[in-house]
């Protein structure tokens, strides 16, 4: 079982940032949610991408996808979305 991190306020704050979604041009995204979350437990964790439990969909989805929204800038327009909330408390 693996726990969250974001909050539904959180993930509200945030889905409308991220690519894959309906109206966007490419393939609709099906699970950016649990992508998202895939991502933070690598970072809270540390862990290499092959450890990423089976919870979360197969490590390598993960690496390309995030690989992707790097070269697109989404990370940083994520993070600058979020900047003015301290610790995430809303």
């Amino acid at each position: 079982m693996v726990r969250t991190v974001l909050s539904d306020s959180q993930w509200d704050r945030i889905k409308d940032f991220l690519p894959g979604k309906p109206g966007d041009c490419g393939v609709t995204a099906k699970n950016n949610h649990g992508f998202v979350e895939a991502v933070l437990w690598l970072t809270r964790t540390g862990s290499p991408w092959r450890d990423l439990p089976e919870d979360f969909v197969h490590w390598r989805r993960v690496y390309v996808r995030y690989s992707r929204w790097g070269k697109k800038g989404t990370w940083p327009q994520l993070s600058s979305s979020v900047s003015d909330v301290p610790d995430w408390n809303t």
